[in-house]
């Protein structure tokens, strides 16, 4: 077991949604214990809410999207993340859009949220569930395998072979606040110029810029600054992960090996994860 937290004080920031390109004000406020991760729509009438849970995911394209009949929230993963790796167990979430804001393409912004806020230990006990069977999930040439372990830990490989810059790459990393922060946050979503093109001419990535992606061209990085870090691109595929997997709503130790996995097998993954938990609560 471990106390549940939320944060000491309200944040708020501005941004630009990356799909629908609309400006978005997000606020990030404490909550009492046993709220849960809780989204709410300031714009709507009534101002709306619902608590996140797996069952609220509509969708993985390119993005997470999870919502319930009156309203949905997209790209909600890198700020999953953040709170996953600050253990932020309640929090209440209000947008002034459709979208989270995608800043510069990474969990910083939201590292920086959090900073701000402080984080508030409160009179909660959460379960640590701890992995005591081998998972595996596969599709296509992606599979994902959780292993027993006593931490929770990540190893990604991160397979492009028709792209030199990308190539092939591997990164495994503990998940835990300092090593999130210094070494996953950072990282930018990333993309090839031929599917970002596609997707623009479609309509469907009004707010994309190389201010919030890295894009891949002619195997060449576009972005003039270049990369954050060498293999830039698997870490962020971890960041991903983290914050999909945080729909789960609780905090386990397991070690998951992925190989080319996304939001789709990821979110399969997390609900397999999710009821293996759940079985061994109701056997005890």
């Amino acid at each position: 077991m471990r106390r549940a937290q939320t944060l000491q004080r309200e944040v708020r920031a501005k941004g630009k949604g990356l799909f629908t390109g609309e400006d978005s004000e997000i606020a990030l406020l404490p909550a009492p214990a046993g709220t849960g991760i809780v989204f709410q729509r300031v714009d709507l009438e009534g101002k709306p809410s619902f608590r996140v849970t797996l069952g609220l995911v509509q969708g993985t394209p390119r993005c997470t999207i999870v919502g319930n009949e009156v309203f949905s929230v997209q790209t909600i993963e890198h700020l999953m993340a953040a709170l996953a790796a600050y253990q932020i167990d309640n929090v209440v979430i209000q947008l002034s859009s459709s979208e989270v804001p995608i800043f510069d393409g990474s969990s910083s912004v939201f590292i920086q949220m959090l900073e701000m806020s402080g984080v508030l230990e409160q009179d909660e006990e959460k379960p640590v569930y701890k992995l005591q069977k081998t998972i595996v999930c596969s599709k296509g040439d992606a599979i994902l395998i959780a292993l027993p372990s006593e931490e929770f830990k990540i190893s990604y490989t991160l397979h492009y072979p028709n792209d030199s810059c990308i190539g092939t790459q591997f990164y495994s990393t503990a998940v835990e606040k300092e090593l999130f922060k210094q070494n996953i946050a950072p990282c930018r979503t990333f993309s090839v110029y031929e599917e970002v093109s596609i997707l623009i001419e479609k309509g469907l990535l009004k707010g994309g810029s190389l201010e919030n992606a890295i894009v891949i061209k002619n195997n060449q990085v576009m972005n003039p600054e270049g990369l954050r870090f060498p293999d830039e691109m698997v870490r962020h595929k971890i960041l991903d992960m983290i914050g999909d997997l945080y729909l789960m709503g609780n905090s386990f130790s397991a070690h998951i090996v992925a190989i080319r996995s996304g939001h789709c097998l990821n979110n399969v993954f997390a609900n397999e994860l999710f009821n293996h938990f759940k079985e061994g609560e109701l056997s005890q």
